[in-house]
């Protein structure tokens, strides 16, 4: 059976990706980092990411473990893994194109991302999934620990467009694995993250233990940065919560915040659970489903709005938050009209049909 909460999750997250990409490409003019504007986007894309990749690992896992539960042969493996992992592979060199820098976007053609995150995640599910709940813990308090383990190699003052280029082989399996945007470490501790919050359900209590001890962690890193007379967070540069690299205090609270916000969204599908704003959700559910196609093609409406902008001054502050937010909630309505028109057409879709003809 199909989960309605995680379709819920699945388009919020894509949203909220949508929303910090679209305001990369389109900022307002006149809003400096510290402006509450800036503040409020940068909270919005500081969950993005986490709330994407902790979801995916949880339906990853979940497909795992029916694999796993059901027998499957080496071969069955590599029938379901295969066409993932190019799949995505494929789109993030999709999107690289689409959002080009040499066209006013961000991205080298050649730049690893949150898809070949995505991609390694997928190689090593079947790893995962016979991991117990104890070694994945412990995986998780090691990732959480990478940043300072890495601190070296992290590349905390490489600039953004260092951060997407890569010469060789060598340096872009550096920014795959260590010193991207999205690198394994740490940000597989996402991926493990969605697998524990997959195996502990609401009546183990196990989740609300950990959201409040991740909000008392959450208060110490404000007090910190009080004290320290530091920015709280960045998106990238001297704070204690910086987006790029991924610090420990990041990966902290906002693994709190995701696993926070997957309990309030459950709703009525929550055992044992009081029903919550997640049932009033329920128009969010096409865009879940269609999370891996909106991704993609978003990129594809903000390729061309990078053409026609580059060069060009910023737009004033309530031009730019309108363009942000239409085209942030325009993918609901699309969605759903894609869900009752032509369902089958769109990556997902290819991606089930790949895995049925490679499984016969």
């Amino acid at each position: 059976m199909r989960l309605r909460h995680i379709d819920r999750v699945r388009a919020i997250a894509v949203l909220f990706m949508v929303e910090v990409h679209t305001a990369a490409i389109v900022p307002p003019e006149g809003v400096t980092v510290g402006h509450p504007a800036a503040f409020v986007a940068a909270a919005f894309g500081g969950m993005a990411a986490p709330l994407f990749v902790t979801i995916s690992g949880w339906g990853m896992y979940g497909s795992a473990r029916r694999r796993l539960d059901g027998g499957h042969s080496g071969t069955q493996w590599a029938y379901w893994i295969i066409p993932r992992v190019i799949l995505l592979f494929i789109c993030q060199l999709l999107v690289n194109v689409l959002l080009n820098v040499e066209r006013g976007g961000r991205f080298e053609w050649h730049t690893p991302g949150v898809l070949t995150l995505l991609a390694i995640a997928a190689l090593l599910s079947p790893i995962i999934v016979r991991m117990t709940i104890s070694q994945r813990s412990l995986g998780v308090l090691v990732l959480c620990a990478s940043p300072i383990l890495l601190s070296g190699v992290a590349g905390s003052e490489m600039t953004w467009f260092q951060r997407v280029d890569s010469d060789g082989p060598e340096e872009w399996f550096a920014r795959l694995l260590w010193n991207g945007t999205y690198p394994a470490a740490p940000w597989l501790f996402f991926v493990i993250l969605g697998t524990i919050l997959h195996d502990f359900g609401p009546k183990s209590g196990f989740r609300e233990k950990g959201v409040a001890m991740g909000l008392l962690a959450t208060v110490v890193t404000i007090v910190i940065a009080v004290l320290e007379g530091e920015a709280w967070a960045l998106t990238s540069g001297d704070a204690v919560l910086t987006f790029f690299p991924a610090s420990m205090p990041f990966l902290v609270v906002s693994g709190t915040m995701v696993a926070l916000m997957m309990r309030l969204l459950e709703g009525r599908e929550a055992q044992g659970g009081d029903p919550t704003l997640g049932d009033r959700l329920s128009f969010l559910e096409p865009a879940g489903r269609l999370s891996l196609t909106i991704y993609v093609s978003h990129f594809a409406v903000l390729g061309l709005v990078a053409i026609m902008m580059d060069g060009e001054p910023r737009l004033g502050m309530v031009l730019a938050f309108a363009v942000t937010i239409g085209h942030t909630l325009a993918w609901i309505p699309l969605a759903y009209l894609h869900e009752k028109y032509i369902p089958g057409f769109s990556l997902e879709g290819l991606l089930k049909s790949i895995s049925r003809a490679d499984s016969r």
